[in-house]
């Protein structure tokens, strides 16, 4: 049975690599709305991902299917949630088809602020906790004393899981 798995890809690559997969017949979904940027010279509306490094990708075995996808020039990784590849459910695909259609200039915030507490999802402190001391961008600066010390940790936010 085909799933919907998050693909994490390189910075701007997000529209590439759905083109890419769905040339080798992988059903993808890339998330987009126009947005108007302003240059020193001119307005230009472009299409702009909703989603920054991320593209919806549906497989029918993960486990096959995932070498393909992560073969293709681009791509990351793919999103992990506790110990296994994260999946999306088919009503949530079409929740967000549903809210774009029905609303424009959509910004995706990850909930992650300073303070918080978090728990690390891969990497070398995976499965530690820690407080956001710092956000910088997609980076946070984390104090993590499970390991008996006070230990600052620059973090990619796509490893951060709220704490509960």
């Amino acid at each position: 049975m085909a799933a919907w798995y998050v693909l994490y890809t390189k910075p701007r690559n997000e529209k590439k690599i759905a083109l890419l997969l769905q040339q080798k017949n992988i059903n993808t979904y890339c998330p987009v709305q126009e947005v108007v940027k302003q240059w020193s010279d001119r307005k230009k509306k472009i299409s702009e991902p909703v989603f920054k490094s991320y593209v919806f990708v549906e497989l029918n075995d993960y486990t096959k299917d995932s070498i393909e996808v992560l073969n293709t020039r681009g791509s990351v990784r793919f999103l992990w949630w506790l110990g296994k590849p994260a999946i999306v459910r088919d009503e949530e695909i079409e929740t967000i088809k549903n809210f774009l259609n029905k609303y424009r200039c959509v910004e995706v915030n990850n909930n992650i602020n300073t303070g918080q507490e978090v728990y690390i999802t891969e990497g070398v402190f995976k499965d530690k906790k820690g407080t956001v001391v710092q956000l910088r961008g997609k980076t946070a600066i984390l104090h993590i004393d499970s390991l008996g010390w006070n230990i600052s940790a620059h973090v990619d936010l796509q490893s951060l899981m709220p704490a509960k």
